[in-house]
C-alpha cells in the first residue's frame, strides 16, 4: 500500500506518493496523468522519504543545488524507466530534446523514436525530481509538459536556463 502526502510549493500543492522507502510519485495540482500510478488504496502518512523530498525541494526552490536525489521508484514500463533514467542525467540549467534522448537510447541498443520518448517523458510520475521540464522540442519550443507550460517555464527560470532561445507554440503562431 502506498502512502501519500501533500506539500505546499511555489508552484502550488505537490502531491507525493511513496512505497514506504522510496518516492513513487510527485504530481502538481491538475497535472495531466495526475496520480496515474496509484492503486486507489493509499493512506495518508508521514514517512522519512517525504521528509527527504521536502528538504530536497526546499533547497531546490531556494535556487540552490539540492544534492543527491532522495530514493526514487517510479512505476512504468521498462522503456519508460530507461527514458526517466536519461532525464535524471540532464544537468541542471540545461535542456535537451526528445530527439537527442531517442538517439541516446539508440546508442544503448534500444529502438526509440522521438515520439515514443515524448510519450514516456509525458508520463513521468515524479515531476521536478525526474526533470522532464528540461526537455524541449527540436525547434526550441516549450512543449509537452504535463504540469503546464507556465510551470515548465518557472522551473527552467529557477534553474537559470537561457530562455531567450526557447518559445511556446503560441509565440510561434504570432510570428
Amino acid at each position: 500500500m502506498d502512502s501519500i502526502c501533500t506539500l505546499s510549493s511555489p508552484l502550488g500543492p505537490l502531491h507525493l506518493a511513496a512505497d514506504g522507502a522510496a518516492l513513487t510519485g510527485l504530481w502538481m495540482e491538475g497535472q495531466k496523468y495526475f496520480a496515474a500510478t496509484l492503486t486507489g488504496r493509499e493512506q495518508t502518512a508521514e514517512l522519512p522519504v517525504f521528509d527527504e523530498v521536502r528538504r530536497w525541494l526546499d533547497v531546490y526552490f531556494s535556487g540552490k543545488i539540492p544534492g543527491p536525489l532522495p530514493p526514487l521508484a517510479p512505476r512504468g514500463s521498462a522503456f519508460r524507466k530507461e527514458v526517466w533514467k536519461l532525464l535524471v542525467e540532464i544537468p541542471r540549467g540545461e535542456t535537451t530534446t526528445y530527439g537527442a534522448l531517442a538517439e541516446s537510447l539508440r546508442t544503448r541498443g534500444m529502438a526509440a523514436s522521438a515520439q515514443a520518448v515524448g510519450g514516456a517523458v509525458g508520463h513521468n510520475p515524479i515531476s521536478i525530481l525526474i526533470p522532464c521540464h528540461r526537455v524541449v522540442g527540436s525547434d526550441g519550443s516549450l512543449t509537452g509538459y504535463a504540469g503546464g507550460l507556465d510551470k515548465k517555464r518557472k522551473l527552467l527560470e529557477l534553474e537559470r536556463v537561457d530562455l531567450s532561445r526557447l518559445h511556446t507554440p503560441a509565440e510561434l503562431e504570432r510570428l
